[in-house]
């Protein structure tokens, strides 16, 4: 595969950005070689700058879950364009899309928009300590919910993928404050209520986890955490940055019936543009200025572009709920005979799946935190992604990072990725 114009390209980034890319995983460094420039996407397949095609399993980390370019989505955006790319003043848009996602998720009462997932993530954390006035918050290893001083303690993600244990730049103050638990491990969340009973303001958690590799709750696990943060009187801060929308129309929130005080969303609610947004319960929200003294602001936030293609990608999946059924039959297929050829080699794998999130995790124990995914055979992980690659699929370049199934994957994609993989096995 002539990948020549993407060497180029990336000799001449890494003179003017850091590493050579604008987010640390999309420089290869966990799998090595050269990363891949991408020109243009359509439904389920990427094109680079040298004309090769990919299968794509990373749908722009979810949000593609309709497929790229879908047309629906171009059209909404086409319009708001029109009308001009920013205003710097409120629109109907963000009523309308905020009146949306409070019939789909009614417990989030009240919203704000703001222009990633870490910014929602940052602000609900602000608001969250605004609430209680308290300062300490638990997270867990391996969950990662942005850039943000205090959540790149035992971070997943990037953080994993170049084993960077503490990030520079985090004061000591801040790491005092940040909690760290163990993923499906109840107790070791409720031995820090119990060390501080009265300090602890928030407890974050990514409810289907998705940087450590896609790792669902343990059952019970999420009402379990609910339960020791309504007696300490903590705020649940549920991050469905990765998840919100894209398992079910409600989320985490309505698939395992456990409603947080506080959501983080981001990605899908955007359509693929820059987006995210936070919201709750009303006594909670209300703490944000204007009404209150917790402040965030942003002069993009609410961008009409942005909101545009959220409402069409929402809407559409709301009148159409067959999209999940479809995605997550396809991401089962995908991983049911994935098993089954890599069994069959006496290939210790472990495939994990919650609805159209996966990851393939070359191990003989189950993955359930991120302890587990550390311990996987990074090696192996390497030499199969470059051979998907060479073979035109393109899976996340790190094994800590979930596969994002979209609708526009058919039987070809599947059958293309599976006769990669047996070719990879037969070498």
């Amino acid at each position: 595969m002539n990948i020549q114009t993407s060497i180029d390209l990336f000799q001449k980034a890494n003179r003017l950005i850091p590493g050579g890319v604008n987010s640390p995983v999309r420089a290869f460094k966990s799998v090595g070689g050269t990363p891949i420039f991408m020109q243009k996407a359509k439904g389920a397949y990427l094109y680079d700058e040298d004309g090769n095609s990919y299968v794509d399993y990373i749908n722009s980390w979810g949000p593609m879950i309709l497929g790229h370019a879908n047309e629906l989505v171009i059209d909404a955006v086409n319009k708001a364009a029109q009308n001009s790319f920013s205003f710097g003043a409120p629109t109907r848009a963000e009523v309308d899309i905020a009146e949306l996602i409070n019939e789909i998720s009614p417990n989030i009462e009240m919203m704000r928009f703001v222009n990633s997932g870490t910014e929602a993530c940052m602000s609900a954390l602000r608001v969250a300590r605004g609430f209680t006035q308290r300062n300490k918050f638990i997270k867990f290893a391996g969950c990662y919910h942005g850039h943000a001083d205090a959540f790149l303690v035992e971070a997943g993600s990037g953080m994993a993928t170049f084993d960077i244990k503490d990030g520079g730049g985090i004061t000591p103050g801040v790491k005092a404050d940040t909690l760290v638990a163990e993923y499906n491990n109840i107790e070791s969340v409720a031995k820090l209520f119990e060390k501080y009973p009265n300090e602890i303001a928030a407890l974050i958690i990514e409810p289907v986890a998705g940087n450590m590799g896609c790792i669902p709750p343990k059952p019970e696990f999420l009402a379990q955490v609910k339960a020791l943060c309504v007696q300490y009187n903590t705020v649940l801060i549920f991050d469905e940055v990765m998840s919100g929308f894209r398992l079910t129309i409600g989320g985490v929130q309505a698939l395992y019936g456990v409603t947080a005080d506080l959501v983080t969303y981001g990605k899908i609610i955007g359509g693929g543009l820059p987006v995210g947004a936070f919201g709750g319960k009303k006594e909670i929200m209300q703490c944000i200025a204007p009404l209150g003294k917790v402040y965030q602001a942003g002069t993009l936030s609410g961008n009409p572009l942005a909101v545009a293609a959220g409402f069409a990608t929402l809407k559409h999946l709301k009148e159409n709920p067959n999209v999940y059924s479809n995605i997550e039959n396809t991401t089962t297929t995908l991983c049911t005979e994935l098993k089954h050829i890599f069994t069959e080699k006496g290939i210790p794998t472990c495939i994990n799946q919650v609805g159209s999130m996966m990851s393939v995790h070359f191990t003989e124990k189950e993955v359930t935190n991120f302890a587990d995914a550390s311990q996987c055979d990074m090696e192996l992980f390497k030499q199969y992604f470059h051979h998907l690659l060479n073979n035109g699929v393109y899976l996340p370049p790190s094994a800590y990072e979930s596969w994002f199934i979209g609708n526009a994957i058919s039987p070809v994609e599947i059958e293309k990725t599976l006769t990669a993989t047996k070719t990879f096995l037969n070498k």
